[in-house]
């Protein structure tokens, strides 16, 4: 791995409307230019926006959806990459091939490459099909990159395949914080009186976004992630108003330690920068570990218990 600029940024899009959201992504993309950033990474679903989706009707979705890599988007983030030298990842609905749609991350590289992670623990309509392969990949910034959106981190299996294809870096891009879990001490929905008076009482509106039902929930497995697998970590993530729900943002960038070399606390659109250094890599606990495995022993977490359900169908307390 060589040293690399990377970028995370945290917005709030709007439902459905893909120029308006174009317009956040590119301005930030002139922005990070400038600052000398080679990777900068977008929030899940920013480009068509995120939690509408689940209220649309199958040909609603399929009209908003594109074909990856030569839709639209793709292309207008591509040419992006290219002019300005930079890796820039961003998420949309994506339509395959065989017409199934999924939760799509797109990364441009800046030599016009497209990849594309579909979202492996979907659940956000039922017309949006799982992603069922990982996506790991080299670019020119001399730095391999890995892609987990969303749900995807939180199962540790998918981080721990990332690594062992090779990923120094994870883009981790999600809309999360401000939910309604089912978990007595999970995540919680923001207060929607305390956030529309964000303006006049920010620090209200910042306790309720650093708290459990943003930053604090984050904090419990996030740093594991990067920590246990030796790898860096840039997680980005919408901030503000998604349909009924108040996301909480704290875009941030992690060490292989799982330490936060730099966050955001703003409560709107924003982007943090971190130089990523190489040499923390090969002394990090997590690569040891790593090297430590016995995987002779590990046939029972490729074997199904009877107990496994869709994610979906877990989202929904069944």
């Amino acid at each position: 791995m060589q040293n690399v600029r990377v970028a995370s940024v945290q917005f709030q899009h709007a439902a459905g409307d893909k120029p308006a959201n174009f317009a956040t992504i590119e301005s930030f993309v002139v922005s990070a230019a400038d600052r000398g950033v080679r990777i900068l990474v977008f929030p899940e679903c920013c480009i068509t926006g995120y939690w509408f989706l689940r209220k649309l009707t199958a040909a609603q979705l399929g009209a908003l959806a594109e074909k990856v890599p030569d839709g639209p988007s793709c292309v207008r983030l591509r040419d992006l990459a290219v002019s300005h030298r930079m890796t820039i990842g961003a998420g949309l609905i994506g339509r395959g091939d065989d017409g199934r749609l999924f939760n799509s991350y797109v990364v441009a590289l800046p030599e016009g490459a497209v990849h594309c992670h579909r979202k492996i623990q979907s659940f956000e309509h039922e017309n949006i099909s799982a992603g069922d392969s990982y996506t790991v990949f080299d670019t020119p910034h001399g730095i391999r990159v890995g892609v987990l959106t969303c749900y995807d981190n939180n199962i540790i299996e998918n981080v721990r395949i990332t690594a062992l294809m090779g990923a120094e870096l994870l883009l981790a891009p999600h809309q999360t914080g401000g939910c309604n879990s089912l978990s007595p001490h999970g995540m919680k929905p923001v207060d929607w009186k305390i956030w529309e008076r964000r303006d006049s009482d920010p620090d209200s509106a910042r306790a309720e976004i650093l708290g459990h039902k943003g930053r604090e929930w984050v904090m419990r497995w996030l740093p594991a992630r990067a920590h246990d697998n030796g790898m860096f970590i840039a997680f980005a993530n919408g901030i503000g108003i998604d349909d009924d729900e108040v996301r909480t943002g704290h875009a941030m960038i992690l060490d292989p330690y799982g330490r936060v070399i730099t966050q955001s606390e703003s409560l709107g659109n924003d982007m943090v920068i971190a130089d990523l250094d190489s040499m923390l890599l090969e002394t990090s606990t997590g690569r040891r570990w790593l090297r430590a495995r016995r995987p002779e022993l590990y046939g029972p977490l490729t074997q199904r218990t009877g107990q496994e359900i869709s994610t979906r169908e877990v989202r929904l307390g069944k």
